[in-house]
């Protein structure tokens, strides 16, 4: 038996086809009672419109394309779970864009916003540049930055210099007056800016209560949980080591106890550690960490997106 067809539906629901098309679109247009009854024609039928007629009726694609770094990390895991959950009841797809190099983030950037390609985009921790945001507006393709700064796009951001200040802070308040920072690269060919604005915050909080600053303190290299290990061993191993250590994100807060672990160290009773982000597993080592909305900041960056494509003059 062949699938049911539009007309099908329209005989089965005695309407036109063009109010069926009004009904399946949404349109305002229509009765309540005939909305109704074509929607009983539709499941009576198992009717199924065309994924290409559906767009092609719509003058749009009804795919969202998002750009993301490394997006195995978890950081960036939880942020697309937030995407996903407001997506999941949208008409749109989803589209992942995986960066892993400056080349491939400059491809993406050239030639995924495109009318024809995407509805709209996000961008999660690449902070684009003048002539990558000329180009966006110019495709006329809504843009939304999550964990990423331009002052001619929306954004969904949180503020990790206080971040950085109130996680250094707490082990001010314990106490501590040698206190080590362990992060990625403060530049870096992706432009990243979390771990140098979280550093900002480290200085800051330091300078507030009178410590020096010591840059020796400091440990910066790839992000990762054995690449922060190192970092870790190399402050710990120092003759008069940190007693405390602010790690930039979570898994190199793990890298960092991981070390301790190594030199026999007992944490927090030999050595305190602060992370960031509150991943998941946080909770199960007994991580103190700054709390990061990051579920909560994709879901508010495809709602922003969509407020966009829906009006674009907004």
């Amino acid at each position: 038996m062949s699938p049911a067809t539009i007309r099908d539906v329209a005989k089965h629901a005695g309407v036109g086809v063009g109010t069926v098309s009004r009904v399946l679109n949404d349109s305002p247009s229509v009765r309540e009672v005939t909305r109704q009854r074509v929607r009983q024609a539709i499941a009576d039928l198992d009717y199924s419109p065309s994924p290409t007629a559906r767009r092609l009726s719509l003058g749009k694609t009804l795919t969202i394309a998002a750009i993301v770094p490394f997006f195995t990390r978890p950081s960036y895991v939880e942020r697309l779970r937030g995407v996903e959950m407001i997506i999941a009841d949208s008409q749109y797809d989803l589209i992942l864009f995986n960066v892993e190099t400056p080349e491939m983030r400059d491809q993406y950037f050239r030639d995924v916003p495109r009318r024809d390609r995407v509805d709209g985009l996000m961008i999660m921790s690449l902070s684009p540049t003048d002539e990558d945001v000329d180009r966006f507006l110019r495709s006329g393709v809504p843009t939304v930055l999550i964990d990423a700064h331009h002052p001619r796009l929306s954004r969904a951001t949180v503020d990790d210099v206080a971040g950085g200040r109130l996680a250094t802070q707490h082990l001010i308040d314990l106490g501590h007056r040698r206190i080590g920072y362990v992060s990625d690269a403060l530049k870096n060919p992706f432009h990243f800016v979390s771990s140098h604005n979280r550093y900002t915050g480290y200085r800051q909080a330091l300078e507030e209560a009178g410590l020096p600053f010591q840059a020796d303190y400091h440990q910066q290299g790839e992000h990762g949980l054995h690449q922060a290990r190192e970092m870790a061993l190399a402050l710990l191993r120092m003759p008069e080591a940190p007693t405390a250590i602010f790690a930039a994100s979570d898994t190199q807060a793990m890298g960092v106890l991981e070390a301790a672990r190594t030199l026999g160290l007992s944490v927090p009773q030999d050595l305190s550690v602060v992370g960031y982000d509150d991943i998941e597993i946080a909770e199960y080592l007994g991580l103190t960490t700054m709390h990061q909305r990051l579920f909560e900041s994709g879901q508010e960056a495809v709602r922003l997106l969509l407020n966009a494509i829906d009006d674009p003059s907004a």
